[in-house]
């Protein structure tokens, strides 16, 4: 999974002014990363109408790719163009405009849903455990050891005789 945002990485910190206003960037930022029709494309903007968001929709479809859009206006252009429209409701906003609250928080909930179906699909889970995060700390080490236990039924000596640190992840001792 790549996350794209309009005026790119420094827009995650400060606001980078009118770029989503940029159909074209959109479309250049896929083409930069090589997007094919092996890929997905899921646009985001809660007015269901982001010129950037739009340009990279076209792109993707130019190259027959899937594309999905996460919007809470159904009747948007987006909607329009996407294969699949992810509209949920919220209703106004309690500070009008401010779609950091509802429309980003009800985002974020289906962007999560996807996520984890999507790693689900690619087998970094087993029953429902995560067994392909890297232990990269001692709490995710613990973790580790306690999906061996769960995942095989066996006690903690047992698993941890079988998670070592060349382990990496739960997925090798399993």
């Amino acid at each position: 999974m790549v996350g794209i945002i309009a005026g790119g990485h420094k827009a995650i910190l400060s606001a980078v002014e009118n770029v989503e206003d940029n159909k074209a960037q959109g479309a250049m930022d896929l083409q930069n990363l090589n997007f094919s029709n092996r890929d997905v494309l899921v646009g985001l903007a809660a007015s269901g109408r982001t010129p950037y968001v739009i340009g990279a929709m076209e792109y993707a479809h130019s190259q027959n790719a899937f594309v999905a859009i996460v919007s809470c206006n159904p009747h948007g252009e987006m909607a329009r163009l996407a294969d699949v429209a992810i509209t949920p409701v919220v209703g106004p906003e309690v500070v009008t405009g401010s779609t950091r609250l509802k429309a980003g928080t009800a985002q974020k909930l289906v962007l999560n849903m996807i996520s984890t179906g999507a790693m689900i699909r690619v087998g970094k889970v087993y029953s429902n455990l995560m067994v392909d995060v890297e232990a990269t700390n001692a709490k995710l080490i613990e973790r580790q050891i306690s999906i061996v236990m769960e995942a095989t039924e066996c006690d903690r000596d047992a698993a941890s005789a079988r998670w070592t640190p060349a382990a990496v992840t739960a997925k090798r001792p399993l």
